[in-house]
């Protein structure tokens, strides 16, 4: 017995609009209700938007933003533009101090005029993290040439106590041995009896041992007989250098030395004349924050004003001798 078999087609989920052939050959046009139709099977979940409202939102926000365009448009473009080259120019490390924008038709011109904020090359031993004083002192006292028998005194009174306090300390007590020691006055110094030397000892302000500071009375009494010798401690100390500062041009702290041939001979001459605490490596430390030698690294910026303070300081003398020079040889015209 035959039975009729009836083939079922199966129902199509959604009925696809056939593709048509354009003008153009391979491009396919499909109709937009085929478009939503496809889109709504691929993504189930996305919410659909009628066509015609999300146009209409479009235009809407085109049009608001068009309305606001032409008026904003320049000032937007110049801030947008002057943020962007300031965040440039800080990353190349270069501070903008002022912007000149200049709005044209076309386009927004932005003039920068950068100051470079390079930090001063000191020597090696000034690091950032040094106390304050210290990189003042560096900056506008050490290796400056000084002619003054106080202020030579002092700093030779500072050279000793290296030995057993570091720069930092002696700067932040330097007020302290001004007072105690009536702001280096060698005359005054001299006539410290032995009550007033236990005082300071007792003091135990300055932090010095008993040898520095017997040292300093002593060295006192002598400066004394050098200036009556020599007319001044100055021309004395300056005289191991023929009155001179000496220029070593070091690039790098560890080729500066801890005393030279120099320093021994003014140290070997200072002890024969019963200066005591003055070793060569001590005098050196004195030739080098009074100047009289320039141990500024070449990379500092203090080693070329230094040289350029000793030619102020030498320019007077040159244009006296001259006009001594001159007096001479008219007074030997007129005889």
């Amino acid at each position: 017995m035959s039975v009729a078999t009836k083939h079922k087609s199966s129902p199509k989920s959604v009925m696809e609009q056939r593709a048509i052939l354009g003008p153009t050959g391979n491009r396919v046009r499909v109709s937009d209700e085929s478009k939503r139709k496809i889109e709504a099977l691929k993504n189930p979940r996305r919410p659909k938007i009628p066509v015609s409202q999300s146009s209409q939102s479009v235009v809407q926000s085109n049009v608001s933003a068009d309305s606001s365009f032409s008026s904003d448009s320049s000032s937007s473009n110049a801030s947008l533009k002057t943020v962007s080259s300031e965040k440039t120019v800080k990353r190349n490390g270069v501070k903008p101090v002022k912007a000149k924008v200049a709005p044209t038709a076309d386009k927004v011109v932005t003039e920068i005029s950068p100051v470079t904020s390079e930090r001063l090359k000191r020597c090696d031993w000034i690091t950032p993290f040094s106390d304050p004083l210290y990189t003042s002192f560096h900056d506008e006292e050490w290796g400056v040439p000084v002619r003054d028998d106080r202020k030579l005194f002092e700093l030779l009174v500072f050279s000793q106590a290296l030995a057993e306090l570091s720069w930092p300390t002696i700067l932040n007590k330097r007020c302290i041995f001004r007072k105690l020691f009536d702001n280096f006055d060698p005359s005054s110094i001299a006539q410290y009896t032995e009550k007033k030397m236990l005082s300071l000892k007792v003091d135990g302000s300055l932090l010095l041992s008993e040898p520095k500071l017997r040292a300093i009375l002593e060295n006192a009494k002598q400066m004394l007989k050098v200036q009556r010798e020599f007319g001044s401690f100055s021309s004395y100390c300056w005289g191991f250098v023929n009155h001179k500062p000496l220029r070593n041009g070091f690039r790098y702290a560890r080729q500066a030395p801890v005393k030279t041939p120099k320093a021994e001979l003014m140290s070997k001459d200072m002890m024969q004349r019963g200066f005591r605490c003055v070793g060569p490596t001590v005098v050196y430390s004195f030739m080098q924050v009074a100047g009289i030698v320039n141990d500024h690294l070449v990379t500092c910026f203090r080693y070329q004003e230094c040289n350029a303070n000793v030619k102020k300081d030498i320019k007077p003398k040159i244009e006296e001798t001259e006009r001594l020079t001159k007096d001479l040889e008219n007074t030997c015209l007129s005889y």
